[in-house]
């Protein structure tokens, strides 16, 4: 992925979304020709030339003080997300270059974690939202992921490519925009990581809904919610999850369901543990 178009994209488009009056300035001329906040009103917010800010806008972010990409963020009104990102994009680190083609795996310890959680559907997902690992209670709900091919065990692949996924998610579209956004984390911190550009070239020629949704520079982290699911045996869940992140691996998280003691979701997960896996005729899609 090319950084610099990355960086100055991403920039526009978040300079795009704020209007005068958002940030306390006077909105001059009745005829505005940008969307959005100008260049140099940016720069006014931020305390630096528009001059210097331009260049950075253009992708020249390699000497950039992170003060001054403090400075911008601020001006932008930029979640804390959305400024470790622009950080990302412009000052990306060594370290992430060099370890982004490794193979992730699941320490036998951890997947012996998940399948001691009974009733609980758990799975660890790897950077570019691979599949990794599951448990019993995961396959049950989400799909059988043992029986597709190790490329296809991939979360975004799942909620664009497979039809299942519009009837598994009863609020599909937020759950899309969660996975585009994870999607753009993971592309400003691995800019060199090929398996990650072909996975966002796939869904891109493949799906129309991810071209716009990634042509909207979203970024955002979910470590816990609620989804709305329909299981074609049990029908409508409520589940809460959570996501954790492990400590001795950045890249690896746990993600947990679980549902509200005593409630009707409850007690359909609980069927769907007592039925057994291998007899439930589970949705291809996850999380």
């Amino acid at each position: 992925m090319d950084q610099r178009a990355e960086l100055s994209e991403f920039l526009r488009s978040r300079r795009a979304r704020l209007k005068p009056d958002d940030v306390g300035l006077p909105a001059l001329g009745r005829h505005r020709r940008v969307p959005g906040l100008r260049r140099e009103e940016l720069a006014q917010l931020a305390g630096v030339s528009v001059a210097y800010y331009t260049r950075l806008e253009q992708g020249h972010g390699q000497n950039v003080s992170g003060e001054v990409l403090d400075s911008i963020a601020r001006a932008l009104r930029l979640s804390d997300t959305e400024r470790d990102h622009l950080t990302h994009l412009a000052k990306p680190k060594p370290h992430k270059k060099r370890t982004a083609r490794a193979a992730q795996k699941v320490r036998p310890q951890l997947q012996q974690l998940i399948d001691a959680m009974e009733g609980v559907p758990a799975f660890f997902l790897g950077r570019r939202m691979d599949i990794l690992a599951w448990n019993a209670m995961a396959r049950a709900l989400f799909g059988d992921f043992a029986s597709m091919r190790p490329q296809e065990r991939n979360m975004a692949r799942q909620v664009f490519l497979d039809p299942g996924a519009r009837e598994l998610y009863l609020d599909w579209q937020c759950k899309a925009v969660e996975v585009v956004s994870v999607l753009r984390l993971c592309a400003g911190c691995y800019p060199d990581d090929p398996q990650l550009s072909a996975l966002i070239g796939e869904l891109s020629v493949k799906s129309d809904e991810f071209r716009t949704l990634w042509a909207a520079h979203t970024v955002q982290e979910k470590g816990h919610g609620t989804k709305r699911l329909h299981h074609r045996l049990v029908g409508e869940l409520t589940l809460s999850y959570e996501t954790l992140r492990l400590p001795d691996d950045e890249d690896l998280h746990l993600v947990t369901y679980h549902a509200e003691p005593e409630s009707a979701s409850a007690a359909s997960l609980g069927l769907l543990a007592q039925w057994g896996v291998d007899e439930i005729p589970a949705p291809s899609a996850a999380r």
